[in-house]
């Protein structure tokens, strides 16, 4: 008796005898793939970001080829495809402006080729993110492998974090702390290995976030990308998809409302980056998920921050995976996570974390005991904000969480850099910083500029730290009193647009408000008055601003919401 094989996705161009099947069988056989391989085993596709313009993702050719080894030993056929790699250290004028068009490459790659499961390796910041989201869009079984990060930074003798450190010391040498030469000795001792930032900056997180979404195997975040223990979860991972697929174990099974709401708990114990909100909202905006930026605040911030690493912390990501990574992490926080989600690996998250250990509780704290208590990510709201802004209160100065002071306004980021370190500038450490025309539409893009390097003459002072205010993104290795995503932004007409320097602005992130001190009256004077940026027009920047959302949604392109279109294409002849 002879078992019918499955009907795969993959029959439709390789199955059946006729003209077509001959021609894409043809013309896959020419690799040297032999006619059994077109049997019905799943084809899977190994979506890969390798790019020599991507450092952070410079190994992963090798790395694909562990992920080929363990789809073959599973009895499916790899076949790797690339896709636009987006390169946080180089891409200019911002990663975040071409987040959504690797997503779309991801997205019709996946939906125009022959494909019955998806492997994706990802890891500089918005490759992750572009590749989920790209992925939701088509809503095959799919399986992150993220690159991991660097080995820790050394420096004369002490460890230095990626990003973190960079902000730190550039703002020593401003402050007269640092010499020029000491600086640039910093630079071959920071990044050492292949791998992403080795702080708990955006890579970090997402790939948390992937892991914590139930998207990948168990422990996946955090092993440094060139422990060999990287590649044996490449391999074990290209078996997975494997059997994902003959299961049917598509993504709407695992990225249900339950993964987002784990997913966010988790940000906030590991001390997550900001980024996280945009793009948390954005994926489940491609899955048909209802995730608000309220959902944040409610959900997170009063969660403990209990991985103590940098930039919140004292500790790297290499520190973090040897101490237990996020299954530590999830373990501690059990009695806060929907237990019963499903993962990758066709276990709930509660039987994946049941017996996980932790090494080292300098690293990762308990509940009891956390790191720093109620240090989610803080959802502000006020005239200044009516759509919302994001804080990360445990990389804030405590003592500006509640602040009153004189607005000091710069209108672009070119306006910013040409006078931040003026002397004349009329600023002292109470002011509140405040950066416009840098959000999705603004800038455009989203950049990480919200941030602000404080004035010069602020820094002589010793003073480290200030409120600033933007509707840009920050690095998720920076830190700092920094209000972000203020939304509606500048360019589209928010209230942000309308501030002048002068003006007073009221933080109280204990109350969740930002306040501008500006009468309704005056501000509708001001409106009548204020004509918008110019736009870009032309090619994929001026579609860009044409459909991008606010960074409350997630800032995704409005006609890509929601999955779309058939799972199969009609045929090309």
């Amino acid at each position: 008796m002879t078992t019918e094989k499955p009907k795969r996705r993959s029959q439709a161009w390789f199955g059946g005898q006729d003209r077509d099947a001959f021609v894409h069988r043809s013309w896959t056989q020419k690799m040297g793939h032999p006619a059994d391989e077109f049997d019905g085993r799943p084809v899977i596709g190994i979506c890969n970001t390798w790019s020599e313009l991507t450092p952070c993702n410079s190994h992963f050719r090798e790395l694909a080829e562990f992920v080929k080894r363990g789809v073959l030993e599973a009895g499916g056929f790899p076949l790797e495809f690339p896709v636009m790699s987006l390169g946080e250290t180089q891409l200019r004028p911002t990663a975040m402006l071409f987040r959504n068009l690797a997503s779309m490459d991801v997205e019709e790659s996946i939906r125009g080729n022959p494909i019955d499961g998806v492997l994706l390796l990802m890891g500089c910041d918005k490759t992750t993110p572009a590749l989920m989201m790209g992925a939701a869009s088509c809503n095959l079984p799919t399986i992150g492998v993220s690159g991991g990060p660097m080995l820790n930074g050394k420096f004369r003798g002490k460890d230095i974090g990626s990003g973190t450190g960079v902000w730190m010391m550039s703002e020593m040498v401003r402050a007269g702390q640092m010499t020029q030469a000491e600086f640039t000795d910093a630079e071959a001792c920071m990044n050492r290995s292949a791998g992403t930032c080795m702080t708990m900056g955006t890579a970090s997180t997402m790939a948390s976030m992937v892991e914590s979404l139930g998207m990948s195997l168990p422990g996946n975040a955090a092993i440094p990308a060139p422990d060999t223990r990287r590649n044996r979860l490449a391999q074990l991972s290209g078996r997975r998809i494997v059997e994902m697929v003959k299961e049917e174990l598509t993504m709407d099974k695992i990225m249900t409302r339950e993964a987002f709401e784990n997913a966010i708990r988790v940000n906030a114990a590991i001390g997550g980056s900001t980024n996280a909100v945009v793009h948390l909202l954005a994926i489940a905006g491609r899955m048909g998920i209802e995730l608000k930026l309220e959902d944040w605040d409610r959900l997170g911030s009063e969660m403990p921050c209990l991985v103590n690493v940098q930039p919140s912390g004292h500790y790297l990501m290499e520190d973090f995976y040897y101490a237990g990574g996020v299954p530590a992490v999830m373990r501690e926080i059990s009695s806060m996570l929907h237990l019963n989600a499903l993962t990758a690996n066709g276990r709930s998250l509660g039987q994946n974390i049941e017996d996980a250990p932790c090494y080292n509780r300098e690293v990762i704290k308990t509940v009891e005991d956390p790191f720093k208590p109620h240090a989610g990510i803080a959802i502000l709201k006020g005239n200044l904000a009516p759509d919302g802004a994001v804080i990360k209160p445990s990389a804030a100065t405590p003592a500006l969480l509640k602040h009153r002071g004189r607005a000091v306004v710069f209108e672009d980021i070119e306006d910013f850099r040409a006078r931040i370190d003026d002397p004349a500038l009329d600023i002292d450490e109470n002011c509140v910083m405040v950066l416009k025309n840098c959000g999705p539409k603004g800038y455009p893009g989203m950049a990480e500029v919200g941030n602000m390097p404080l004035p010069k003459k602020v820094l002589e002072k010793g003073v480290t730290d200030m409120v600033r205010i933007s509707d840009a993104r920050m690095s998720g290795t920076a830190y700092g009193t920094v209000v972000l995503h203020t939304s509606p932004e500048a360019a589209a007409g928010g209230p942000l647009a309308l501030v002048k320097s002068g003006d007073m602005i009221m933080l109280d992130v204990g109350e969740r408000s930002l306040h501008l001190e500006v009468s309704d009256e005056e501000l509708a004077r001001r409106r009548a008055a204020w004509t918008p940026p110019p736009m870009p027009d032309r090619g994929y920047a001026k579609l860009y601003v044409e459909h991008v959302q606010q960074a409350h949604l997630g800032a995704d392109l409005d006609f890509l919401v929601g999955s779309s279109g058939a799972p199969v294409p009609r045929e090309s002849h």
